[in-house]
């Protein structure tokens, strides 16, 4: 039985076999990447959708000396199945495993690092001047795919590496669909392309045609062709933008990417090239929901049936509470308008665009343009809510500054995904919105401790207009399978003790609560009930609550699921502020650290923000001995 995937450890090993062997060995790369994220979950969709491009373009250039930038990198398997990582795949996205995405200290194959999009052609133009610069003849390949070409960062590059004369080939991997599938003018103006074949033959051939004429002759005859309403010699797009354009081209005809790969590789230099290949994402994988997301992000799955293993859970997610409540509230208030960042799903907004498709937005993958399309929205008296996971929207932190706090807007920023995310790893983590968010003046920060909470913060935030107000939740489910009603209205800055006790005083934010009752429980064992306080809101924090507390405990542990300079900050300045000195404070925040791929509770463990880290400095605290605490009163002082 032919096997030529288990003699391929490089892609040196893979330049040797014949061209006639790669359509065979595509459909052992695509078993292998369906049978390894069966056992580990992963971007199976957007990985199967370029299995014949991973290969040819290995086959025909030489990675690692040629460099290959994948635009996100979570279509990354087949390209670390070829490049030495094939034994390692069963770690894919697990703890000490390999990344789910491209990483540049994970392989010599990974020149980039990635997990947001859009950043490939920027990195690409890099490279490819660095490497002018050093008086080296390698290539640079950058891969992106359409959805990508929605962000504003990507027109930036184009525009860029246009002017510039570099060995730079772009692939345009368009398979009309991102996450959701893909929108705006770009998307269709790909269609158009794809679709308009003949025309671009015809040009193509007149084109040739005219280059065997006298210049003279030619140039008149052009002239006068453009100006003709068919354009038949006009310029796409990127050809205007001065780049040298082939395509449309099939993504699965392995034989055409080998041979155009090969002409692009040998004739072409010193010109940016954009090749355009059609690709169907989650090619070869066949259930019986064909959902539109293509297979994007999938669970671990039964590789003969092709369902999950592990039964879905009939508790809705936070994400699912958010949209619902969202679309219930809009039945009764027209003014408010839903907007997401190609990420209708994901932010649980599916709902409310079936419900009200009249005032839903998704703007494709721009989160820049979509803050400020909801300042806009906010000038005009609506009231906008901007669902974006919390690590994409540090990509439009200028516009959250500039656009609406300076302007005092009431904007409302749903972050989903706030704190750690488990498998995708450092990039997706929504560690640092609490920090960013909090140095604002004007923002509110508001974090649900429970299902519950999350529904009445929503119901706050759809009638707050004194300025923008951000709601921070993780990746989370409710413990109850039925979604909560509105049950009391939020009063802001306020914050709830949830127990009353003595000496020492936990203020929790969002869902850290558990741990902190999980903490006062063991700790009550100890002969010490403990005061817990939910504190709801990292900006404005309740001053009120916060100083009656202080003048009554001796230790304050604050616990939050953010980096420094977020919720406990805020606290730690009031206390400084007021001069308080006979309390301690102790703060639980995420380490100054990238934590890598893990569960969602390990990150949390490794991070110091689980019921056991309270119950260390609680402990700590308690077994002061009388003097020492003196000592520590003192110092205080």
């Amino acid at each position: 039985m032919i096997d030529f995937l288990n003699k391929i450890s490089s892609p040196q090993e893979l330049r040797e076999l014949a061209a006639t062997d790669l359509h065979t060995l595509c459909e052992e790369l695509k078993n292998k990447v369906i049978e390894s994220v069966s056992k580990t979950g992963g971007h199976l969709g957007a990985s199967l959708g370029v299995i014949e491009l991973t290969v040819a373009v290995h086959y025909v250039f030489d990675t690692p000396s040629d460099l290959l930038v994948w635009d996100i990198g979570h279509q990354s398997y087949p390209h670390k199945i070829l490049t030495g990582r094939k034994d390692q795949m069963h770690s894919l996205r697990k703890a000490g495993g390999i990344s789910g995405f491209t990483k540049r200290s994970e392989s010599i194959y990974d020149c980039w690092g990635a997990g947001h999009c859009s950043t490939s052609l920027s990195a690409a133009i890099g490279m490819a001047c660095a490497l002018k610069h050093k008086g080296e003849e390698r290539k640079v390949l950058a891969v992106i795919g359409d959805g990508a070409l929605t962000a504003g960062m990507a027109y930036e590059a184009l525009n860029n590496a246009a002017t510039l004369d570099q060995n730079l080939i772009i692939i345009l991997n368009d398979n009309e669909m991102s996450i959701s599938p893909a929108v705006g003018s770009m998307s269709k103006y790909l269609t158009k392309l794809f679709f308009s074949k003949p025309l671009l033959k015809a040009r193509n051939f007149a084109k040739k045609s005219l280059s065997l004429l006298p210049t003279p002759l030619s140039n008149l005859i052009k002239k006068s062709l453009t100006n003709t309403k068919g354009m038949m010699l006009g310029s796409n797009f990127f050809e205007e933008l001065g780049m040298m354009y082939i395509g449309p081209i099939d993504g699965h005809n392995i034989e055409d990417l080998v041979a155009i790969l090969t002409k692009v590789k040998n004739e072409i230099k010193g010109k940016p090239i954009l090749l355009h290949i059609k690709t169907e994402k989650g090619r070869g994988f066949i259930v019986a929901d064909k959902s539109g997301e293509k297979h994007h992000a999938i669970n671990i799955f039964d590789l003969a049936t092709k369902t999950p293993v592990a039964a879905a859970s009939s508790c809705p997610t936070f994400s699912k509470i958010f949209g619902h409540t969202l679309s219930s509230i809009a039945d009764g208030d027209d003014k408010i308008i839903a907007i997401t960042a190609a990420m209708a799903s994901g932010t649980g907004l599916t709902e409310f665009e079936k419900n009200h498709p009249s005032r839903f937005y998704d703007v494709g993958i721009a989160e820049q343009h979509a803050v400020t399309f909801a300042a806009g929205l906010a000038c005009q008296g609506l009231k906008p809510f901007v669902a974006i996971y919390s690590t994409f929207l540090q990509r439009a932190y200028d516009q959250v500054v500039h656009d609406v706090a300076i302007q005092n807007l009431p904007v409302r920023f749903i972050l989903d995904r706030a704190g750690h995310v488990g498998a995708d790893g450092a990039t997706h983590a929504g560690s640092f919105d609490l920090t960013y968010l909090a140095t604002l003046p004007n923002m509110v920060i508001m974090a649900p401790s429970s299902d519950q909470e999350l529904v009445n913060m929503i119901a706050f935030a759809a009638n707050y207009d004194a300025g923008p107000i951000a709601i921070r939740f993780p990746r989370a489910s409710s413990k109850n399978t039925q979604i909560p009603q509105i049950t009391e209205n939020i009063e802001l800055g306020k914050g709830k003790i949830i127990n009353s006790g003595s000496t020492i005083a936990i203020f929790s934010l969002g869902t850290r609560l558990n741990s902190a009752m999980k903490a006062q429980v063991e700790v009550s064992k100890l002969g010490l009930n403990i005061t817990v306080v939910d504190m709801k809101f990292a900006k404005p924090i309740d001053e009120q609550l916060i100083m009656k507390v202080c003048a009554s405990h001796q230790l304050l542990i604050t616990i939050e699921e953010g980096s420094i300079g977020g919720f406990s900050a805020q606290i730690f300045d009031l206390i400084q502020k007021n001069n308080i000195k006979n309390i301690e404070l102790k703060s639980l925040y995420f380490k100054d650290l990238f934590i890598e791929q893990n569960t969602y509770d390990e990150m949390n463990k490794i991070s110091g923000v689980e019921a056991e880290d309270i119950i260390r400095v609680a402990r700590e605290f308690i077994e002061l001995t009388p003097q020492d605490k003196i000592i520590k009163k003192l110092e205080l002082v």
